[in-house]
């Protein structure tokens, strides 16, 4: 994949994000590091156009977007719906967990991503 130009200022605030991940998004990242989600390599706080995604897996065009608390106001549901909208007309698919979801059941949300992964596995070229 051709590496995007990004924004220097998107980069830096995507560097210091993977070093203040919270404990949801740290849960997570250690799943998909250690047991690489069907054999897919997944990257953390990744700049895509104006935005940055929790994790990332370019084989899939997935996102996985961890919402914490402040995602849940009246101001931040339709921000994140712009955000997802103009993500998915990129063509990517966006997923989203909250953090009680990652955090409480790991298993539900690893099952959701395998099955997910499992139905947009690329074809073999003939």
């Amino acid at each position: 994949m051709p590496r995007r130009e990004v924004e220097p200022r998107l980069r830096g605030f995507a560097k210091s994000m993977r070093k203040a991940m919270t404990e949801a998004e740290l849960h997570l990242w250690m799943h998909l590091r250690r047991q690489r989600l069907r054999g897919f390599k997944f990257r953390r706080q990744v700049p895509i156009g104006p935005f940055i995604v929790d994790f990332f897996c370019a084989e899939l065009r997935l996102i996985v977007e961890i919402d914490g608390g402040q995602h849940f106001d009246d101001e931040a549901v339709a921000a994140d719906a712009r955000r997802t909208a103009w993500l998915q007309a990129q063509g990517y698919q966006v997923l989203r967990f909250t953090n009680r979801d990652v955090v409480q059941n790991m298993d539900g949300v690893w099952a959701v991503l395998a099955e997910l992964a499992r139905q947009r596995r690329p074809k073999p070229s003939p």
